[in-house]
């Protein structure tokens, strides 16, 4: 069985291949940072509209790279949801117009349970059951993961994402968009030793997450040392969103007995989180697993993934089903 994946749930626009025998036939992602750099974030409106120019020219030139034709493609799976409303309709309608047209099913799948499962691209891939730190700009969440569909979540932001408060931090320090990877390239050159901000909420019991304090943080320190400071105030601020997270994580892993941690999302990308988790988990004899940099961000192999476990157990789009801009993982149907 050979599904395609579209991904248009923001402002990238993913198409992939995955053939249920032979893995990954190939994938194309197309990214709309050039497009929003002028403003400083993602203007829906605008994402939308390049998704509609892109997708189409995109799913044609994935074809040709895998060397097969639309009567190759044995089931459809798009992002349904979570995301921006607008974006999500043009995978949607792009999707059901393809499945439709060639008499086969579709499938809108969970932005985030997609990020979740990407791992499992990887030859080491992690078995169930694991904890889950899913980190991107919309979302920073702890889950624990006994099987697909079967999700029961541990801890989240109370305020800010982990990616949003990044990006956030980083234009107040006058840094490029996308901010977070601008971020961390800055903190490289600060001092470690200059500032300490707040790990918040690490020192009371529970696994949710608050990230606004320290970008007020960030701005107050900022308003007192000047730009002269801006590389050692993105060090400490890193440091301290990182050591957050694994404490967290540490936490997360010790409540559910769990030996395993799967880090995905746009944020898993950060090499310090990876590091210092590497180093925090090794202590207590557990293992972490990332997807590859290119699966860390929206991507329609992870879509292609989750829609040939899904379609292949069975599972369509209902009449009348419509993409979610909000969507609880725990509504997922297990299988």
């Amino acid at each position: 069985m050979i599904t395609l994946g579209i991904e248009t749930s923001c402002d990238e626009t993913g198409v992939a291949l995955y053939c249920s025998e032979r893995g990954l036939l190939a994938h194309l992602v197309h990214s709309q940072v050039a497009l929003h750099a002028e403003y400083g974030g993602v203007v829906p409106e605008l994402a939308s509209r390049d998704h509609v120019r892109k997708l189409v020219p995109l799913l044609e030139a994935l074809l040709q790279q895998a060397g097969l034709n639309t009567a190759a493609v044995d089931g459809v799976a798009y992002t349904a949801g979570p995301g921006l409303i607008g974006a999500l309709l043009v995978g949607a309608t792009v999707a059901r117009g393809f499945a439709w047209a060639r008499g086969i099913p579709a499938l809108g799948v969970h932005h985030m349970e997609a990020h979740l499962l990407a791992p499992l691209l990887e030859e080491r891939a992690p078995a169930f059951p694991f904890v889950a730190l899913l980190v991107s700009g919309g979302h920073t969440q702890l889950v624990e993961v006994t099987g697909v569909g079967c999700y029961r979540l541990l801890g989240e932001s109370l305020d800010d994402a982990a990616g949003e408060a990044f990006d956030k931090t980083a234009k107040l320090l006058g840094l490029g968009y996308p901010g977070g990877p601008a971020l961390s390239h800055l903190a490289l050159s600060g001092d470690p030793q200059r500032f300490r901000f707040p790990r918040p909420m690490t020192d009371r019991p529970g696994l949710d997450f608050s990230f606004s304090g320290l970008k007020t943080f960030a701005l107050t320190t900022l308003q007192q040392e000047g730009l002269a400071a801006q590389a050692d105030i993105a060090r400490a601020f890193e440091e301290a969103v990182v050591e957050t997270m694994v404490i967290k994580c540490r936490r997360a892993l010790q409540a559910s007995g769990h030996r395993r941690l799967v880090m995905a999302g746009g944020v898993s990308a950060n090499q310090r989180l990876r590091s210092r988790l590497a180093e925090a988990l090794a202590e207590m004899e557990a293992e972490v697993f990332y997807p590859r940099p290119e699966f860390c961000t929206d991507n329609g192999a992870m879509i292609a993934y989750l829609g040939h476990l899904r379609l292949g157990a069975g599972q369509r789009d209902a009449a009348g089903s419509t993409p979610r801009p909000r969507w609880p993982l725990e509504e997922l149907v297990p299988l």
